[in-house]
């Protein structure tokens, strides 16, 4: 059975040429193949600023052609390099890509859309929908808030919701770590002061002992992490239980790492609609790292 291949979007654009060189590194670490893809939408002028002006004659493809000298300058070595070209939606056929891939990388922002936007359409829509960890490399430099202790060494930063808490987060987490020869920092957050709804419009602070409450949670959070610490014996991986917002948090916690952990909300009977989450939404606008949002194993969804 052949392995499936790590999955890079091309555009021509500088983000993607970012988010392939992520996933050369991506298909070494897991001895899988890469098959940049370039999905064509036209015409052109809908998108002003494509290299192409309409459908490209044969097997020519000047995005998969840049796409090739870029891998030819840095040498794939001997990771096989496939290239494909596609006609029709980005949003619509990258997500259908993740059901015969190990990963789904594409970089922030492509060519379509407002040079002001932090996260194009089509990434949003391919962190939604597709069946595959979707990995999205942002811009270098985005500015992070609040000051955070520097942490020696490699990290990969997950959050872990103690309520709902998602295995297949965890999972992917400590399997990159490995891969990386990283540590797994876990960020569970939890709102503080604790608040109750008394009638509609009324909310009022519930009295409770905060110490109990972080107590509480941990113990949770350590049982969570306690089959990946088993699979994983010789990884660090120690839990910061934290209050406040857990977007925030993580994108504190983003800067210098290699990587941020999220989860993508699991359906409900009354919403059956994918849905990315409040707080995955906010780390793939403004976290400094590449963010993995992995979606709910298939039992699960």
């Amino acid at each position: 059975m052949s392995t499936p291949p790590v999955v890079a979007a091309v555009d021509g654009s500088e983000d993607s040429l970012r988010a392939l060189d992520w996933a050369l590194d991506a298909a070494r670490r897991r001895a899988a193949p890469l098959r940049a893809v370039h999905v064509r939408q036209y015409a052109a002028w809908f998108q002003p600023d494509v290299l192409v002006a309409g459908p490209p004659q044969g097997d020519d493809d000047p995005v998969l052609d840049l796409a090739r000298a870029h891998l030819a300058e840095r040498g794939p070595g001997g990771t096989p390099v496939e290239y494909a070209g596609l006609d029709g939606l980005p949003g619509a056929l990258l997500p259908e890509l993740g059901a015969a891939a190990r990963l789904l990388v594409l970089g922030s922002r492509g060519r379509g859309g407002f040079a002001s936007l932090l996260l194009g359409s089509n990434g949003l829509a391919v962190a939604r929908d597709a069946d595959c960890p979707v990995v999205v490399v942002p811009r270098p430099g985005r500015a992070v808030p609040g000051e955070v202790p520097p942490v020696p060494g490699p990290r990969v930063v997950v959050g872990l919701n103690a309520d709902s808490p998602d295995d297949a987060v965890l999972a992917f987490a400590f399997s990159e770590a490995a891969l990386r020869g990283a540590r797994v920092q876990v960020v569970a957050a939890y709102p503080w002061p604790a608040r109750t709804w008394l009638m509609p419009g009324e909310i009022a602070t519930v009295m409770i002992d905060q110490g109990a409450v972080e107590h509480e949670i941990r113990t949770l959070v350590e049982g969570f992490l306690a089959p990946h610490r088993a699979r994983h014996p010789d990884l660090p991986a120690e839990p910061e239980v934290v209050a406040g917002d857990a977007a925030g948090l993580l994108v504190a916690a983003s800067r210098d790492a290699e990587l941020v952990v999220v989860g993508r909300h699991r359906r409900r009977l009354l919403a059956p609609a994918r849905m990315l989450g409040s707080v995955t939404h906010a780390v793939l606008l403004h976290a400094a790292a590449p963010i993995a949002v992995v979606p709910p194993s298939p039992s699960e969804e």
